[in-house]
Formats: structure tokens, C-alpha cells, sequence
């Protein structure tokens, strides 16, 4: 049984997973700038007209995620709004039971190994329970691209069903949109079909999404590019919460999802 509305919005701010966040608010505001100046590294590989400047997001944030709506405050914790999050959960939830119903093809992908791998591997396990499959495409595929730590050897490989961006020290955060465009290939080479879903954040999202695929996702009040995809219709579905808190606590996330009614 799926916890109660009323007990999902206690964990969330109990957490820190919405309400307070410890996420900045100078760090949101550059991260808005960023991506109203196309910077790919905070376009998640969505393709965004030009009417989305600076203030234009603000204003979606604002609307969709719940961060403080002053424009004077420059510093500080800023906020995401838990009854967004739950509304946006049931969206969420909604989308993923029809993939149980129909038994659907899932592809499940993270660029927050440590933290949001655990949650997505509940849901590819009960998919696969239900009849479903875990999609599992361009494993292997290796790439050289930049990261926080320079130029590095990069591959895709998957854990109990779900896709993880690995370089030489193991898993890594991205933002990156390359691995699902590879992903993808590698099943058109193969002559299978692209997955009915992606279950996913990031760039594993945002270019499932541009392509055509339906994507829904997590993402923090300081990654609006998938707010931007929803709103323009490209992104099925983006929920927002904290994505970098302690594994354990999206637990009750995973009940919700699977159990709600």
C-alpha cells in the first residue's frame, strides 16, 4: 500500500528532498543563466526556443518547482515546493503504472549513480515482475568527453537494469545527453525497437525526450532544463526534488509510485 499524500510531503521535507532545500540559490540563478545562454551542458539535450531568456525561466521555475519568487534574493537556501512534488509524483506514477499494465519496454538511466540508481532499479524490478522489460541497449559503447576531472574514457554500463556513465574510477554524475543518443543507436544497428518509456533524469532524459521518446524525470531546483522540456511538451513528466540526498530516503518515493492506486 502506497503511503498517504500527507505522509510522502512529511518525508520530502523531512529529508530535506523538498521545502528547504540545501540546494543555493546563487548556484540556481547561474544554473538559469546558464542554461538561457544554451550552455549544453545544462541543456540536457533539449532543443529550447528562443523566448526562453533568463527571466523567462525564472518564471517557470518559480511556477513549476516553487523556488522563492523575490527577484532580490541573490543568497541562501532557496526551496522546492512538496505539493508540486507530489502533483507532479502522481503524473509520474500515472505513466509509469500504464507501462506495468501494457508490459512495456522501459529503458531506466541515472546521471546521479549514488543516489537515484537504488530507486530506479525498484521500479525496473517490478516492471520486469509485471511482464515488462528493462531495456538495456549500448552497454559497452565508449566515447572520450570531458568531466570535471579532464578528458576522460567513458562507457555505459548497466546495474540490476539501470544505465550508469562509467569512467575509470567507476560510475560519474553527468549532465550529458551522449550516452541515451548512443543507447539508441545501438538499438536502431541492432534493428530492435527504441523503448516505450525512459525512466530517467539528466541528459538520459532530456535526449530521450528530443527524441521523441516519452522521458519522465527527477530534477533539482537548479536544473530547469527538463521544467523548460515539460512545459514546451517534449518532457512527458519532471518532478521536483532534491536529487542528491542519502540513496535510502527515495525508498518511500518507490512505495508511492508502485502502490498508488
Amino acid at each position: 500500500m502506497a503511503p498517504s499524500r500527507e505522509a510522502l510531503i512529511a518525508h520530502l521535507i523531512a529529508t530535506g528532498m523538498a521545502g528547504p532545500v540545501a540546494t543555493p540559490r546563487e548556484n540556481n540563478l547561474a544554473h538559469y543563466w546558464r542554461l538561457a545562454q544554451r550552455d549544453p551542458g545544462f541543456l540536457f539535450g533539449l532543443d529550447i526556443g528562443p523566448e526562453w531568456d533568463v527571466d523567462a525561466i525564472f518564471d517557470l521555475m518559480v511556477r513549476k518547482v516553487g523556488v522563492d519568487s523575490r527577484r532580490d534574493f541573490r543568497r541562501g537556501l532557496d526551496t522546492i515546493d512538496p505539493e508540486r512534488t507530489v502533483a507532479a509524483l502522481d503524473r509520474y506514477a500515472a505513466r509509469f503504472d500504464k507501462a506495468i499494465r501494457e508490459r512495456q519496454r522501459v529503458l531506466f538511466a541515472t546521471g546521479h549513480p549514488k543516489t537515484l540508481t537504488r530507486l530506479y532499479q525498484r521500479l525496473a524490478a517490478a516492471l520486469v515482475e509485471a511482464g515488462g522489460s528493462a531495456v538495456e541497449a549500448g552497454a559497452g559503447a565508449v566515447w572520450e568527453d570531458q568531466t570535471h576531472y579532464g578528458v576522460q574514457r567513458l562507457h555505459i554500463d548497466y546495474f540490476g537494469g539501470v544505465a550508469n556513465l562509467m569512467a575509470t574510477r567507476g560510475a560519474i554524475h553527468t549532465h550529458s545527453a551522449v550516452p541515451i543518443r548512443l543507447s539508441l543507436e545501438a538499438l536502431r544497428a541492432a534493428g530492435e525497437p527504441w523503448p516505450d518509456l525512459v525512466v530517467a533524469d539528466h541528459g538520459w532524459c532530456g535526449g530521450a525526450a528530443q527524441a521523441g521518446i516519452d522521458a519522465i524525470g527527477f530534477a533539482d531546483c537548479n536544473d530547469p532544463a527538463l521544467f523548460v522540456g515539460e512545459e514546451l511538451g517534449t518532457v512527458a513528466v519532471a518532478v521536483p526534488l532534491d536529487d542528491g540526498i542519502d540513496a535510502e530516503k527515495y525508498d518511500l518515493l518507490g512505495e508511492y509510485i508502485l502502490g498508488r492506486d
